[in-house]
């Protein structure tokens, strides 16, 4: 089986530029659609995609298997939405599951210690002294998550004003360690760097894992600086479409995380 996301992959990547990288992509015409049924089919790893029964294989040409049913399906259903074409870029599960079995899975202790280091300076940490309405936001949307962290979790964390680096207690970072090595799985960590990144806060993260905040709830919190500006300035069309591609993004992530506990959970239903 040709494999997509390899063929379009290397010379974007070989390129250092963004912008280059970008007008290489745009310019490359996308694959046909050479499948007709994409289907899941349950093996020893996982539940892997099948494209007319044949298995579809990440860019490091190991299979696509998912640890859940559920999770297949939110994968296999991209699959199935192509028309026409591949397009890699309206595959944002794809995405993730194969960067989580080709990169995550081979540095799973690394990358769960990057979602540690981003709350070692996490955006909740750093609050702004005025104008008071801004400061009131961050507190209503950022207070009940840090009080979460600290009596659930023993993970206390300290403010700072303005953005002046503010050195975080190494006890709160391991307590916040231990509540994190819960999902020391590739795709769970892939969601949660996914969701850390997006809105610049490994708490916000772990809290919507730990069913603390939901999706939505986490990207209002991680937006109160954002809006409230444009509130007092107004916002722009380009603006708006990175910020609604990366809506995308976060809601794949929180769909697959979510995905990965649906079976265990119907599993346990079933044996009560």
């Amino acid at each position: 089986m040709r494999d997509i996301f390899s063929d379009l992959a290397a010379p974007v990547l070989s390129d250092e530029d963004p912008t280059r990288r970008a007008q290489i992509q745009m310019k490359r015409p996308l694959p046909k659609r050479f499948y007709k049924d994409v289907s899941v089919e349950q093996s020893e790893a996982g539940y892997q995609i099948l494209l007319d029964g044949r298995p579809v294989k990440t860019p490091m040409k190991s299979a696509l298997v998912l640890p859940t049913a559920a999770a297949a399906e939110i994968v296999a259903a991209e699959w199935r939405a192509q028309v026409e074409e591949i397009n890699p870029a309206k595959m944002p599960a794809t995405r993730l599951a194969n960067t989580a079995i080709d990169g995550i899975a081979r540095e799973i202790d690394a990358v769960a210690e990057d979602i540690v280091s981003f709350a070692g300076t996490d955006l909740l940490c750093y609050r702004a002294e005025h104008p008071e309405r801004l400061s009131n936001l961050q507190a209503k949307h950022w207070d009940p998550v840090l009080f979460w962290a600290a009596d659930a979790l023993g993970a206390r964390f300290i403010l700072a004003a303005g953005v002046m680096h503010q050195e975080q207690p190494g006890e709160a970072l391991d307590a916040y360690r231990r509540a994190l090595s819960d999902h020391h799985a590739p795709l769970a960590l892939a969601a949660l760097h996914t969701i850390t990144t997006l809105t610049g806060s490994a708490l916000l993260a772990l809290a919507f894992a730990k069913g603390k905040l939901d999706a939505e709830a986490a990207w209002v919190a991680a937006h109160v600086d954002e809006d409230f500006n444009i509130e007092q300035w107004g916002s722009d069309a380009e603006a708006e479409a990175r910020r609604k591609a990366r809506w995308v993004e976060m809601k794949t992530a929180a769909d697959l995380f979510g995905a990965m506990h649906q079976d265990q959970a119907s599993d346990r239903a079933a044996d009560m």
